[in-house]
């Protein structure tokens, strides 16, 4: 805990949880990323210089045949693209200029879901990353994209 009361920050823009069962993880979802905020919580921390992401689904991540609804995934899916290329980025503001996946299984609610990946090229403009959500060790989804570096507007 920081001297005021509120969590430790750890990367660019995240809160990292103390207490509960994403004790050591990170959020961007504590007010920095509205949508986030609404959709998640998504969670990452660094795993042997990797990121990984989590999060566990709730009723509200579910589409109406039970199952985790396929836009949940994309987002997180894109939520993960940038805590993979959180290293390489190295606090630049970057969006997504291009997103692809592919739907490999179905997600059920109750097991957390994990992300992720790996930066394939990093050049001054675009950050190239590419990663795979899985439940259980079963892939749910791959994806690939593009990061634009841009200036933070203010």
């Amino acid at each position: 805990m920081n001297g005021d009361g509120t969590p430790q920050t750890t990367w660019t823009g995240g809160v990292t949880l103390t207490d509960g069962p994403f004790a050591g993880w990170t959020t961007w979802s504590k007010g920095g990323d509205p949508y986030e905020t609404l959709i998640g919580p998504f969670y990452f921390r660094d795993q042997d210089g990797h990121a990984r992401c989590v999060f566990e689904p709730q009723r509200h991540h579910l589409n109406g045949g039970g199952a985790i609804h396929g836009g949940c995934l994309m987002s997180f899916a894109d939520f993960s693209l940038f805590a993979i290329a959180h290293n390489t980025l190295k606090g630049a503001h970057a969006v997504t200029l291009t997103f692809s996946s592919e739907f490999i299984g179905a997600g059920a609610p109750g097991e957390r879901v994990e992300a992720h990946g790996e930066v394939l090229r990093d050049t001054r403009a675009v950050t190239f990353v590419r990663g795979i959500v899985t439940q259980a060790a079963r892939p749910l989804l791959s994806f690939s994209g593009t990061l634009k570096k841009i200036a933070r507007r203010e």
